[in-house]
């Protein structure tokens, strides 16, 4: 992990919900995060919030970054024009940085190539396989998958689109914002409304 910045990828019609759990913890722990759009042009979310990127997608450098994180998003599913954000988590990929990509973010990512040889998950296999990706023997049916990538690359986070509850915690055990206790504590609190998980988790 090379910096204590996270980046948000936003778009137009991005699943502003689907990241609010992760951020939210990682700001509370010490991360910044910051919001990366193809230009600093403002964005539109999916919930009609508008958003002013703080930088472009041209000035992201993996080095500056802990992790990539991309939402879904209508537009990954009716064109190219989310491509380079595929493209830009193929070199944070290859420089060793991690990317966590729930919804359709993982149909970007296996267009990309990026899911042929990696442990992985989504909405339902079939949706990836429409893509025409290599990667159907690697899906996992469940909330959220991390594989770890090796040594000589980084870890990849999925998860489908219901899950960004599982989405959060497979984030946080990555980035190691919480010991293992108080991350299961963490996710019975807010995925299963276990009352008793808050004493743990604040204890």
């Amino acid at each position: 992990m090379t910096g204590t910045s996270v980046h948000l990828a936003v778009y137009d019609t991005f699943a502003d919900w689907e990241p609010g759990f992760a951020t939210a913890q990682l700001t509370q722990h010490g991360r910044t995060v910051r919001t990366v759009g193809l230009t600093t042009s403002p964005v539109t979310t999916t919930g009609g919030v508008r958003v002013q990127p703080d930088l472009s997608l041209d000035a992201l450098d993996p080095a500056g970054s802990e992790l990539l994180i991309l939402t879904g998003a209508a537009l990954w599913d009716t064109g190219d024009t989310l491509a380079p954000f595929a493209r830009t988590a193929r070199a944070f990929l290859e420089a060793g940085v991690p990317v966590a990509a729930i919804c359709g973010a993982t149909a970007g990512l296996a267009r990309e190539g990026l899911l042929d040889d990696r442990r992985h998950t989504s909405a339902v296999s079939f949706y990836l396989a429409a893509t025409g990706y290599a990667g159907g023997a690697h899906y996992v049916e469940a909330d959220a998958v991390t594989d770890t990538g090796g040594a000589s690359r980084g870890a990849l986070v999925t998860a489908g689109p219901t899950e960004p509850v599982a989405f959060a915690r497979e984030i946080f055990g990555l980035l190691g914002v919480f010991e293992p206790k108080k991350l299961d504590a963490w996710y019975r609190l807010f995925h299963d409304s276990d009352a008793g998980a808050y004493e743990e988790l604040n204890g």
